[in-house]
């Protein structure tokens, strides 16, 4: 699970197994896997550092 911020400054946690797609359009949209689309501040960077970090906490 990683934190992001939506577009309304609330942050939301979101299950990175469930990521398909990500876009950024300025903002980065992330297309989960059952395609519901989230639009948040961070950028596709951010997210994938999220990502590896969370992934790095469960496995090691």
């Amino acid at each position: 699970m990683i934190k992001l911020t939506g577009l309304d400054e609330k942050e939301f946690v979101i299950n990175s197994d469930h990521i398909e797609k990500l876009i950024e359009i300025p903002q980065s949209v992330i297309t989960l896997v059952n395609g519901n689309k989230y639009i948040v501040k961070e950028s596709n960077d951010e997210i994938i550092e999220k990502i590896i970090e969370y992934k790095r906490k469960i496995y090691i």
